[in-house]
């Protein structure tokens, strides 16, 4: 196990600077995952460290050594693509071996590190399958497993679970986290999905405009984020954030209250509003109201609640749970 060191990491095209200066320490055999919006700097960042993209300047370590400007064969990583890129007229145990026979090594060490794969990955009765006879999932677990032969100090993963359904996903989630609790092998974990990274991590990197907006475990970066936009990032659905005269008259610059930290009555509350909309989830509904001087605010409860489009509701924050920002 190795872990990743990133020291004032830089990356510009001309004059265009796209990763500002990334300091970062990734512990050996942590689960990190790069968050953020599309074009954050998350996905540069993870083939910067692949060597797939120049470094412009900065050092880059993995395992105490300095592969700044090393070939991407030379770190010593694996990477799985959100494309599963397999070989369609290849089985799937060729497909797991492909990079070992290029390499030429022998075929008893291919077929016991194939075998060794499938089986973590519950491939083995699908070893003489072609690609076209799997299913998304199946797949995904096959350029995993491309991976895992390789013995890789690190994985990088790049949005793999993006091409699945949601039900696949769910699965493809808990198999990765299986398999790094195997391994133990660090792992970094690229989405633009917050829910993957609350799942998944030991420790989130939220990135915004090529830099790190904050770095800590999921719960960390859900109770106590840095920053409104890490406020907004986290949590589904996102926190309720105001700004500006009704932030103003609440002590800070920008005021939050997540919507399962509001409660909801009929009957008195410290704000009150029509209601919108709402949305029954099952065990729990969302209800969309609109608070005069406030805005549109957005409360968690109990999906047995009966509260009905065009009421007036009244909402109280755990006060306990308000976030105020004055940056």
């Amino acid at each position: 196990m190795s872990g990743v060191e990133l020291k004032d990491i830089r990356k510009s095209f001309g004059a265009l600077e796209i990763i500002k200066g990334i300091d970062l320490d990734i512990r050996s055999g942590e689960f990190v995952v790069f968050v953020g919006p599309s074009g954050c700097g998350k996905s540069t960042l993870l083939r910067m460290i692949a060597g797939l993209e120049d470094v412009t300047s900065g050092m880059l370590t993995i395992g105490g050594q300095d592969v700044t400007y090393a070939e991407p064969s030379k770190r010593g990583i694996a990477m799985v693509f959100q494309s599963y890129a397999l070989y369609p007229h290849m089985t799937v145990a060729e497909n797991i071996g492909f990079g070992l026979s290029l390499a030429s090594r022998p075929k008893a060490e291919i077929e016991a590190k194939v075998r060794d794969a499938a089986e973590s990955l519950q491939l083995t009765h699908l070893l003489d399958r072609k690609p076209k006879a799997l299913s998304g999932g199946q797949r995904q677990r096959v350029a995993i497993g491309r991976a895992i032969v390789r013995n890789p100090q690190v994985f990088l993963f790049d949005e793999p679970l993006s091409n699945l359904d949601a039900s696949l996903r769910a699965q493809m989630r808990l198999e990765i986290t299986d398999l790094h609790k195997r391994l133990g092998t660090t792992m970094i974990y690229v989405t633009h999905d917050q829910v993957e990274a609350m799942t998944m991590a030991d420790k989130i990197v939220v990135l915004n405009g090529g830099r790190i907006e904050q770095v800590g475990s999921p719960m960390d970066l859900y109770n106590k984020p840095a920053t409104p936009f890490v406020a907004g990032f986290i949590g589904s659905p996102k926190m309720n954030l105001y700004t500006g005269a009704a932030a103003e008259g609440l002590g800070c610059k920008t005021y939050g209250i997540r919507p399962e930290d509001l409660t909801l009555s009929s009957e008195r509350g410290r704000w009150s509003g029509k209601i919108r909309h709402v949305e029954r989830l099952g065990a729990d509904a969302l209800v969309y109201f609109r608070v005069e001087g406030l805005g549109d605010m957005v409360a968690r409860t109990l999906g047995s609640a009966s509260f009905q489009p065009g009421e007036t509701v009244w909402a109280t924050p755990d006060t306990a749970k308000e976030h105020r920002f004055n940056i």
